[in-house]
């Protein structure tokens, strides 16, 4: 079933058109693998779908859900910003999330989010004193801690070690397993068995000026 439909989309970034004429869909239980060239409007594509910017030109059609999914947030966004606060702990930022999604149990759930991804150690840590790699693992958590049906993750694996991204790789099984979707900008290698690949290289923009 159908979870997100994407038609003839283009992205413009000041006065730069950074894409155009991208369409795509996306199933529940699926994956995209958002790949291309530096600048070629990977993150930009993840804004847009997230909402936090506009498309210049084109539509995207959210697919309603019945039942439980109805009650689940649309989609979870993590990107190049950690977004973790330097004076509340791991457990405390996660917390935070999950009361936003949920208020019941919330510090419960935060705390099993924290374990699947292989820091419950630093529970107690304030997010200062966290390595890079420590504060991805946290902001990758918040995916379990306040759940949603549809996660896209901008260069996620950055930082992570090899049992980082181990984890990673199970928990978006998971979720598709589960049901849920979600879209990968990523230059490094991923586990995403059975993705669709869009290749931003090939929405790049002519010498023409688009029919629009």
């Amino acid at each position: 079933m159908h979870l997100l439909t994407a038609e003839r989309l283009a992205c413009r970034r000041s006065d730069r058109l950074v894409f155009a004429d991208l369409s795509f869909v996306m199933e529940r239980g699926g994956a995209l693998l958002v790949t291309g060239a530096n600048g070629s409007g990977k993150s930009s594509l993840l804004r847009l779908i997230a909402g936090l910017i506009a498309p210049f030109a084109g539509r995207l059609a959210w697919h309603g859900d019945d039942g439980d999914a109805g009650r689940t947030p649309r989609l979870a966004y993590v990107g190049h910003a950690d977004a973790i606060k330097a004076t509340l702990t791991a457990l405390q930022n996660l917390s935070f999330w999950a009361a936003l999604a949920d208020p019941r149990e919330a510090t419960a759930r935060a705390g099993l989010a924290l374990d699947a991804f292989g820091i419950a150690r630093l529970a107690d840590i304030p997010g200062r004193y966290l390595s890079a790699g420590q504060r991805r693992r946290v902001a990758l958590a918040r995916l379990l801690a306040a759940p949603a049906r549809l996660w896209l993750l901008d260069e996620p694996t950055v930082a992570l070690d090899r049992d980082g991204i181990a984890r990673l790789e199970k928990q978006i099984a998971r979720h598709r397993d589960g049901g849920g979707a979600v879209a990968v900008a990523t230059h490094a290698p991923i586990a995403l068995p059975g993705a669709d690949e869009l290749c931003l290289d090939d929405h790049q923009p002519g010498d023409t000026d688009p029919p629009w």
